[in-house]
Order: C-alpha cells, then sequence, then structure tokens
C-alpha cells in the first residue's frame, strides 16, 4: 500500500498549480464579483490542456487518465475557486460519468467529445420542490409515446440550471412507486417547452448559477434515455462519484484555507511575536492539518477503489461526509485565528468559508452521508435505495 502520488501525478499536480496561480486569481475575482460564470474561453483553455474529462476514456475525448487524476486537478483549480473549477467538476465528476457508464452509443457520441473540448456543459437534475434527501419521492413524469419521450413537472436547486447546454433528468417513467418507477433521459437546454425560473442567489457559490426548471410536455427522443424505469440505483452508483468530485472542492476550499492562513499567522505580529508562536494557535494549526489529512486520505482511498468501476457508497459517502465537516472546521478556525481580517471580504476566508457550508448540503447532505454509512454497516437500506 502506497500512500504518495506517482512521478507522473506529481509531476502533472505541480504544472496545474504554476498554472492556476499564474492564470486563474483575476478570472476568480471577475466570477466572484459579477457572480457569473466562467467564459467559453476559459472552458477551451481547459480543454487544450487535457482537464476537461481527464479520466474519461480516449475513445469518450477524454486523456484516459484515472480518477485521482481528476481528483488532482480540480483540487489545485478549486483552491483558487469553484466556479471556475465547476466545468472540470462536471466534466470528471457530474453526468458525464453516468453517460460514459450507462449511455447508449448515441448519448456518448454527441455529449461526452463535447464535454471533453469544452463545447458542452452537462447537468444534473435531481431535486424537487417536495424531493430532496428523498429523491425516491420525485414527481416529474415521463411518458414514453412511440419514439418520444414527453416529460412534465418541476425540478429545484440544479447546479448549472441556465447556464448548462444540456441536462440529465431523474424522472418517474413508471407508474411503481420509489425508486421502481424512476429512469433519466437527457434534455437540451433549447427544447420547446423546457424553461427557467429566477435565478437563485446563494450564501456562497457565486458563479455557480442555480434556479428551477420547469418541463411543459417537452418532446425529445428515446435515445435520449439514460436508463429506463428500474435504472435508479445505476444513477446512484453513478452518482456516488460524483461526490467525490464535491469531496474534492471541499477539501480544496479547506487547504486553501489553511494555506491563507498559516501564512497570516507567520506573518502576523502580536504582543511582539509572530502568532504562530503562541502555542493555542499551533493547537489550531495542528488540530486543521489533522483533519485536512485525514480527508484527503479518505478521499484517495474512495477513487483508488473506484478505478476497478465505481466506488461504494460507504468510500463515497464517508469521504464526503468528513471533507464537508472538515471544509466548515478549517474555514471557521481560520477566521478565528485571522480575527476582523478573517471576517473582511479584503481577505479570501470568508468566501472559503460561505463555499464551505455549500458543498455539505449540495450532493446529498452531510445527514444523509451518515444514513448511507449504517445503511452499509448493517447491510440494508434505510431511505429505499433499490438496484
Amino acid at each position: 500500500m502506497d500512500f504518495s502520488l506517482s512521478a507522473e501525478q506529481r509531476a502533472l499536480q505541480d504544472s496545474v498549480r504554476q498554472f492556476a496561480h499564474k492564470e486563474l486569481p483575476e478570472i476568480a475575482r471577475s466570477v466572484e464579483e459579477a457572480d457569473e460564470p466562467p467564459n467559453l474561453e476559459v472552458r477551451k483553455r481547459f480543454a487544450k490542456l487535457g482537464y476537461l474529462g481527464i479520466n474519461l476514456s480516449i475513445d469518450d475525448g477524454g486523456a484516459g487518465g484515472s480518477h485521482l487524476d481528476a481528483v488532482i486537478v480540480l483540487e489545485e483549480i478549486a483552491k483558487i475557486s469553484i466556479a471556475v473549477a465547476f466545468p472540470i467538476f462536471e466534466s470528471c465528476f457530474g453526468p458525464c460519468l453516468a453517460i460514459a457508464h450507462f449511455g447508449n452509443e448515441k448519448l456518448r457520441k454527441w455529449l461526452l467529445p463535447n464535454i471533453c473540448s469544452g463545447d458542452l456543459v452537462l447537468a444534473v437534475s435531481m431535486s424537487e420542490p417536495d424531493a430532496g434527501s428523498a429523491l425516491t419521492d420525485l414527481k416529474t413524469k415521463a411518458t414514453i409515446d412511440g419514439n418520444k419521450v414527453i416529460l412534465n413537472g418541476t425540478k429545484r436547486w440544479c447546479s448549472g440550471a441556465g447556464h448548462s447546454e444540456a441536462y440529465v433528468v431523474y424522472c418517474r417513467m413508471s407508474d411503481e412507486p420509489g425508486a421502481k418507477g424512476i429512469g433519466a433521459v437527457v434534455v437540451e437546454k433549447e427544447t420547446e417547452g423546457f424553461s427557467f425560473g429566477k435565478r437563485d442567489h446563494h450564501m456562497g457559490f457565486r458563479g455557480i448559477y442555480s434556479a428551477d426548471m420547469y418541463f411543459d410536455n417537452v418532446e425529445v427522443s428515446t435515445d435520449n434515455i439514460l436508463v429506463p424505469a428500474g435504472g435508479f440505483g445505476k444513477l446512484m452508483d453513478a452518482f456516488d462519484l460524483e461526490r467525490c468530485g464535491n469531496t474534492t472542492m471541499s477539501l480544496a476550499v479547506a487547504q486553501s484555507a489553511f494555506d491563507f492562513v498559516m501564512k497570516y499567522t507567520q506573518e502576523r505580529n502580536q504582543f511582539g511575536k509572530p502568532l504562530v508562536d503562541f502555542q493555542a494557535v499551533q493547537i489550531q494549526l495542528a488540530e486543521m492539518k489533522l483533519k485536512l489529512d485525514a480527508a484527503r486520505l479518505l478521499l484517495y482511498r474512495a477513487v483508488a477503489n473506484a478505478e476497478k468501476g465505481l466506488p461504494s457508497i460507504a468510500d463515497s459517502s464517508i469521504a464526503k461526509c468528513f471533507a464537508n465537516e472538515t471544509a466548515r472546521e478549517v474555514t471557521g478556525k481560520a477566521m478565528q485565528l485571522m480575527g476582523g481580517y478573517g471576517y473582511s471580504r479584503e481577505f479570501p476566508i470568508e468566501q472559503k468559508m460561505r463555499d464551505a457550508w455549500g458543498w455539505g448540503i449540495a450532493g446529498g447532505a452531510i445527514d444523509i452521508q451518515k444514513v448511507n454509512i449504517t445503511s452499509a454497516l448493517v447491510g440494508r437500506r434505510f431511505n429505499q435505495r433499490a438496484k
């Protein structure tokens, strides 16, 4: 068992880090201030560097790398900005993984090369007004009529809504209750009858769109069916890997806050000496480092096991839960150590703290991850997930 990165992975990490620190801070500031996603040019630069879909196969337009390669790239970019990193998140850990594993040939050839080239962002639409953690209660209905699928319903909390060019929509595709009736179809943004509500504005996640989505007799081809009714378990298996992307984003937020406060405590003098010379500060820094290393190892375990297919729900939930809590704790400690400077928008810690709280809600709340962990421990599902 080797806990170190390979020489190639260290070289990848160094090159991404140098690029991110040199090229992205000004873009990140613009994204944060305008609350708008990075433009197509940024996506194209990522594509040229091979970052988009780095863990997808070469046949699908990717680089044929590992999931750990994707984690390395995503973390370094997300340390600068989660919004700037979001196209990488979506291309490496988002619904494209469900397309890669379960999509038919038409979906794969249409979506994956365009995602990897930066020409298309694919989002996933799961939650509804009355179906968040209770996802098996969703009501959006897909009716098959010959070679068409007709969708009706409302979706909520879709990251990328209104900005992404296509959407994997979880929907009820049969009259069977619970998970058994759920499948998914792909819908293009410009499809007639598909519309968006006003954009949500959150505490954090600036530059990442979110909005309600409305389906009013939206027609797509049956070729756009990703999985039919009864495929909910497959969808959630792929989503377990998406949780590793969430974990990476949390880790990046926490690590960047820690890096900043480490420098601050060595430069800031109080009572005639650097803050880091005070034992109370040393203990805080050590506790932050302990949590960060543990979160990273849990993430690496999940993605290493996922190289054999998809990660187990236990691996992904443990990693996500711990990283989400670590991000909140580390950013909170960083703000406390910086005092008023930490609370000021002139410094990055307040932004990191706002973003940290979002990841513990997105992709399945922290408490839901703990339910998943206990489900794995006792060998039965508590939230109706069915294969």
